[in-house]
């Protein structure tokens, strides 16, 4: 068998305790060595603004949910999976129906987790600030620094905001990165 990503439902605010949890399972050999590759809480970096000071804060993206890599057994995938569905918090893998065996997610969608967590090159940290159309912000980096102006289009993909910004008394787009941006 291959190693595959696997999806462990828990109670929201037991990450940290039930990775703990598994790892001592692992070194106290209630699973066997060497199922249990990585244990990983979805958390992605996020870059605050707070009197113009940036922050680089990691938060979780998914609250409630564990990866898991495990190389699961054909035969004996019970005795991996019982000590760790018996964890308090551990309310079961994601997509199975009561005793059933523990389904994989697909490599595009561990790709995906594991790039929006920086564990896999591809996504640079997104601003924290969420942003509407029509709000105002003042520019605060940058060749438009000190400027204010609105909100038009917001990018959230390439992290940009196009601003109206009035220049030589006619309002003009500027393209900005939101992390040169602060709320007025």
């Amino acid at each position: 068998m291959a190693k595959e990503w696997y999806i462990l439902h828990i109670f929201s605010g037991y990450e940290k305790k039930i990775e703990r949890a598994i790892r001592q399972l692992i070194d106290n050999n209630s699973i066997p060595p060497g199922v249990v590759s990585e244990i990983k809480i979805p958390e992605e970096e996020l870059t605050e603004v707070k009197d113009g000071k940036k922050k680089v804060v990691r938060r979780k993206f998914l609250p409630g949910y564990i990866l898991i890599e495990m190389d699961l057994p054909a035969t004996n995938w019970k005795g991996v999976c019982a000590p760790i569905r018996r964890i308090h918090g551990v309310t079961g893998f994601l997509g199975v129906v009561g005793d059933a065996r523990p389904q994989a997610i697909s490599a595009e969608e561990a790709k995906s987790v594991l790039q929006k967590s920086g564990e896999i090159k591809g996504e640079k940290p997104r601003a924290a600030q969420i942003f509407a159309e029509g709000q105002q912000v003042k520019i605060i980096e940058g060749p438009f620094a000190s400027f204010t102006g609105s909100v038009e289009e917001i990018m959230s993909e390439r992290n940009k905001l196009r601003v109206m910004v009035p220049i030589f008394g006619r309002t003009t787009p500027v393209e900005v990165d939101m992390l040169q941006v602060e709320l007025v």
